[in-house]
């Protein structure tokens, strides 16, 4: 969310902004939001300047009740009069501070769901195009080979291990849910805690965070139209499951002022993620790619702004180097400006390479959100010199492992079926080095 006054100073940079994210439709809230901006200013000023008259009115009548006790009868009547007419502003003066006071809080609810609507100024670096087709590959890291064996789908290659069942979770919770067993669930398990001391070694704090957060913090992290396609409400609660643990991550800080000293705030957290994931959903978004319900390590920070690009250079690093750790081959995607979500200001994806469809998929997301969720949270940051500020916050993805699975299966997957276990992995498997499939 961008502040009223850089919109009032700079209405051409954000309707500019606006093209390069092929937003027009929302051109004219920029006039809309000028035009009430001005109108709640003058509500305001009209209001303060009553609210000093009154005080003056009232001031001026303590003297005159004063005089009154003392002044003789033809004198009373010309005090009395002047009381009257100073009480009868004041009345007045109420009865339009009222309307004013209306018409403010109208003013600032109209304001602030505009504000909501207006994305945040994308970075200078960000490639300029109207979806992810125009995204941008940056680097790649790590060799992509196509074995001399067919690869089977990726749901395929844990049934041979025995260890998914599509068909139950469907019977019980629907589609886009999934139970996994055996040794693919020990698998999984193994990811997300390798993944969670790969973090805690670069400095992170772990955090189990709250799983579900307030209509505030939700409207805090993420912009309506993710949250519409997103969060699951429960039913007659202020309560939302989170979509990630980003979510309740920023969250934690809400309402709060930080002391300069405690930046950055380096986190990493474990949740399960609960998404509706409304959309299309091709042959190779099934299985286990696309679902209402995944388990994932987040990496969160909170620093100064003058920071906040490096630590956005570090973070996706951090996921090229663990999964590079564990043999997968991946690649850095740079989101042009109509794939970024409003709140962002850059983001990139880490694609991981995908031996059976002989392509990138993504497998993480990093972002900057310059200082939108801190402004909209009213997170504060005291300088040493006493002033305040707003902090800048970034996500990123350490691993999701059902979709991280599908990648670390078609990649250690050998022609017999079996799955190799990277050396840095094996210990989180109980020193298995190879898992052998049951048919």
């Amino acid at each position: 969310m961008l502040d009223i006054r850089f919109i009032r100073e700079n209405p051409e940079i954000v309707r500019e902004n606006i093209r390069k994210k092929f937003q027009d439709a929302k051109l004219p809230l920029v006039d809309e939001l000028l035009e009430l901006d001005e109108k709640n200013r003058a509500a305001i000023t009209e209001a303060s300047d009553l609210r000093a008259q009154r005080n003056q009115l009232s001031k001026a009548n303590g003297p005159l009740f004063g005089k009154l006790k003392k002044a003789t009868e033809e004198e009373k009547a010309a005090i009395q009069a002047q009381i009257d007419a100073n009480m009868a502003k004041v009345k007045a003066n109420d009865q339009r501070l009222a309307e004013l006071e209306t018409l403010e809080e109208d003013y600032a609810a109209r304001i602030h769901a505009i504000l909501l609507q207006i994305p945040n100024i994308i970075d200078p670096s960000v490639p300029i195009g109207p979806d992810d087709s125009a995204n941008v590959e940056v680097e790649r890291f790590g060799e992509p080979l196509v074995p001399d064996f067919e690869i089977p789908y990726h749901t395929q290659i844990m049934e041979s291990f025995n260890g998914v069942d599509m068909d139950a979770a469907g019977r019980v919770s629907g589609n886009g849910f999934y139970y996994l067993m055996g040794d693919i669930a020990r698998l999984h398990s193994a990811v997300l805690a390798y993944a969670r001391d790969f973090m805690i070694n670069k400095g992170f704090i772990y955090c189990i965070p709250p799983f579900m957060i307030h209509g505030n913090v939700v409207e805090g992290v993420m912009s309506q139209t993710d949250m519409d396609a997103m969060m699951y409400k429960i039913e007659g609660e202020d309560l939302y499951l989170i979509g990630t643990s980003e979510h309740s991550m920023i969250g934690k800080f809400i309402d709060q002022i930080l002391p300069e000293e405690t930046l950055p705030q380096t986190l990493t957290s474990y949740s399960p993620c609960f998404r509706k994931e409304k959309g299309a959903h091709g042959i190779e978004e099934r299985g286990v790619y696309r679902i209402h319900q995944f388990e994932k390590q987040e990496m969160i920070v909170v620093c100064k702004p003058e920071d906040s690009m490096a630590w956005y250079e570090k973070m996706w690093r951090f996921s090229v180097e663990l999964f590079r750790s564990l043999e997968i081959p991946v690649r850095q995607l740079e989101c042009c400006s109509g794939d970024l979500a409003d709140l962002k200001v850059k983001s990139c994806d880490i694609e991981a390479w995908s031996p059976r469809q002989q392509k990138y998929f993504e497998v993480c997301s990093c972002s900057n959100l310059g200082d939108a969720q801190a402004r909209r949270l009213k997170i504060r940051v005291k300088g040493a010199d006493g002033k305040m500020y707003l902090p800048h916050t970034l996500n990123n993805t350490v691993v999701a492992p059902p979709r991280m699975l599908i990648a670390f299966l078609e990649n250690h997957l050998q022609a017999d079926g079996s799955v190799t276990i990277p050396e840095v992995l094996s210990p989180y498997m109980g020193g298995t080095k190879v898992l052998v499939p049951n048919k």
